[in-house]
């Protein structure tokens, strides 16, 4: 039996600042960042991952593959 495949983020929206605010999955879901957050933590999508901050709070990071086109601040808008 295979395992499901876990979604991507393809795109994302910013805030003003240009702050990460909400992600659109492979799927087509739209996941705000808290609930991006647990679905990352809980290891549902693929290709990012969690970082705690200098701050205390947590952050969701694309992996460090060394190519940057998929970074998410490279990411489409939507």
């Amino acid at each position: 039996m295979a395992l499901p495949t876990r979604e991507t983020f393809i795109a994302v929206q910013k805030n003003g600042d240009g702050d990460l605010t909400a992600f659109k999955t492979s799927s087509g879901r739209v996941l705000n960042y808290d609930d991006a957050l647990k679905e990352v933590q809980a290891g549902a999508i693929a290709g990012v991952n969690v970082f705690k901050g200098r701050d205390g709070e947590f952050y969701i990071r694309g992996d460090a593959d060394g190519d940057p086109t998929n970074n998410l601040d490279a990411l489409p808008f939507f």
